[in-house]
Parts: structure tokens; sequence; C-alpha cells
């Protein structure tokens, strides 16, 4: 049995948990490694004080879970079944005690914990392993970084696939069908979220929805992307200039975004509190005036979801560890006019943070792309 689940079966045992029900396909994936995507089917781990774990999955998938966690047995439901009575059969069958158990709260939807419930009425299911898991994943292991690493490397490469495809009229939907489809060819199924690609004013909405909008010279293009690679995800943010010059508002905004962007990585430290570090960036971007258009957090974790705890922010005052993952990304957005956001992931250790992508930062890192330089 893998030491995370060790983990977990030690903290049963510690709170006295008869049992543990994990649902999240990312958590299933993390404690065994086998990754599915149910879609409306239940996927479902169970770990037992007393017992060996078992895996859940639609009959359709059973071969596969097999295949990939032959130290778990497997049972399946066929879609003619109720799930939760084919579990609450498999349960019994164990002769265990299943009074008390442990479940995710972050991601048990209501209608699934009813059922769960109503196929166990005298069992409590008041334990939430869900800062436990958190936990869990916040320090990555090396063959996980391994993979960020390489997910870093197809997200710089999407950057660059974009920054190659822009010209004057085309859209904004255009450039994120393009980078989308060069990325399949490579070998990415799917990206980490929705790709976001922005022009001029428009990219003063943090999380805009890219549309017809056409670009024009002298604007900013704003790209923040990301893949998933073997189950781990990638994240950036560029704001490249296509243009000749920039105005003045567009140097001094960008200016600041890359100062505060380059201070933060500079001086985050194990052992630096979040808050610490959102204020590095944040006290930049406040001091030049410019404090109430930078509103949200520096940062957040990332692993197998694009977004991880903890969040880097104000208030926030968790002690930076070695390995663990987060993002870098502040941002300056003044509506109908300017936004700018400049955004790396990467992992910290004694010596600092070691970004996952390396496409150029500063102003004219586009122009100079597309010279060769």
């Amino acid at each position: 049995m893998n030491a995370k689940i060790i983990t977990l079966s030690q903290a049963m045992n510690y709170d006295n948990i008869d049992i543990a029900l994990f649902n999240n396909p990312q958590t299933i994936q993390y404690l065994t490694g086998y990754e599915s995507d149910p879609h409306e089917r239940i996927l479902a781990l169970l770990l037992f004080k007393d017992s060996s774990p078992l895996l859940f999955t639609p009959a359709l998938e059973k071969e596969d879970a097999q295949k990939a966690v032959s130290e778990i047995e497997v049972f399946s439901y066929l879609d003619t079944e109720n799930p939760w009575e084919v579990i609450r059969k498999k349960v019994e069958s164990h002769q265990v005690p299943v009074k008390t158990w442990a479940i995710e709260k972050n991601h048990l939807t209501v209608a699934r914990k009813e059922a769960l419930e109503s196929a166990f009425p005298d069992s409590l299911f008041s334990h939430d392993f869900s800062g436990l898991l958190e936990n869990l994943r916040l320090q990555k292991e090396e063959h996980e970084l391994l993979l960020m690493k390489e997910a870093g490397r197809f997200a710089d490469e999407a950057i660059k696939i974009g920054a190659r495809f822009l010209k004057e009229g085309i859209t904004e939907q255009e450039v994120v069908a393009h980078i989308e489809y060069e990325l399949k060819k490579k070998g990415i199924s799917s990206m980490s979220f929705d790709t976001m690609v922005l022009f001029g004013p428009n990219a003063a909405s943090p999380h805009g929805i890219p549309g017809s909008t056409t670009l024009e010279k002298n604007q900013f293009v704003l790209f923040d992307l990301g893949v998933m690679y073997q189950g781990y995800a990638s994240d950036i943010t560029r704001t490249l200039f296509f243009g000749d010059e920039p105005s003045e508002i567009q140097q001094e905004v960008y200016q600041l975004v890359l100062e505060a962007h380059n201070q933060a990585m500079q001086q985050a430290q194990v052992g630096m509190r979040a808050e610490e570090l959102d204020h590095v960036a944040r006290s930049i971007i406040d001091q030049a005036g410019y404090g109430t258009y930078f509103n949200h957090r520096l940062g957040h974790g990332l692993g197998q979801d694009v977004h991880e705890y903890p969040s880097l922010m104000a208030g926030n005052e968790m002690a930076l560890q070695e390995n663990m993952c987060f993002s870098i990304e502040p941002g300056i957005y003044i509506l109908n006019q300017v936004g700018v956001r400049i955004e790396d992931c990467g992992y910290l250790d004694e010596a600092g943070f070691h970004s996952f992508t390396f496409f150029p930062t500063h102003l004219h890192a586009y122009k100079d792309f597309m010279n060769g330089n």
C-alpha cells in the first residue's frame, strides 16, 4: 500500500473512523494512480480502518481500473443498477464496522451524500478529509515536479503558437482555436482551463471570455492558458504588446506589473508567510497609485488542479514550504483602457522559486520573439 493511503489510514485510526469514501476523480488518481473521468457515473475509493481498500467504478471502466491498480480490489456497477446499493452490499460483505465515515465535503454533492446516507442509515458522515487531502497534496514529490515541468514546457509552447498567429483583423476566438488545435497535434488532449485570449481593452477583465473582437495595432494581447499533462496542470499568463510603440499608460502599467512579478519571484523563500509574498508584489502597485486596480490574490496553488490550496493573499499566515507549487500573477485592470497580468507558476526550495515557464516577460518580448531574438 502506498504512503499516501497509509497516511490516511493512520488518520482514520487516530480519529476512530471506520470507513472513508472519496469520489473526486483527481483524489482517486492521486491516491491510486488510476485516471478517469466518469462523467455523471459514480467513481469511488473506499478505505477501511480494518480491511483492504476498494475501488468502485462503472462497469465499462472495470478492466482499465484493474490494470492500473493491481493491489486494490475493483468492483463495479452496471447502468441499470443503483450504485449506492452495490456499494452497500459490498461493504456489508466485508463484515467490518461502518458506523463512522469520512468524506470529502469539498467535493461530495448534497444529492450523493443523501444517497449514501440512505444506503447506510445508521452511519455518521461527520468527518471531513478535505483539509487532510489538501495538506497531502501541498508538497509535491519529485515525479510530480517532473510532470509539472513538462506541463509548463507545453504552456510555453502554447504562448509561442499564439504569438506567431497574431495579425491585424484576427479574432480572439480564432487565436484560441489555433492554439488548442496545434497543441492537440502535439499530443495534448485537454487544457487545464478554458484558454483566454483577450485584445486591447478586453484584457481589463481579469477573467474575460474570448469573443469576436478583432486585433488592432498597438494593443496588448493577454494570453492566460495551461495544459493537462499526465494528470498535472500548468498555468501561464503573458501580456504581449502587438504594435510599434506602446502608449505612456501602457508602458507605465506594464512596467509596474513586471516589477511586482519579478520582485515576488526573487523574494519568495521557504518559511515566508503567504501574505508576505502577496505584500511584496502588492506594495509596488499600491505605492504607484494603482492598488485598487489589482483586485485579486497574488497567486494560488497548482498541481492536479489548476487552482489548489493555498491562496497567496493578505490574511493567509501559512508558511511557504519546500516543494510547494504556486502561481505569482500580479495584474492591473483599468476598465475600458488597459489590462496587464504576468503569471508564472513554479515550485519553492531552499534556493528560492523555480518557474515551470520561461517565455520572456519584458515589454517588447513579442517583437523580439517574432524577430528571432
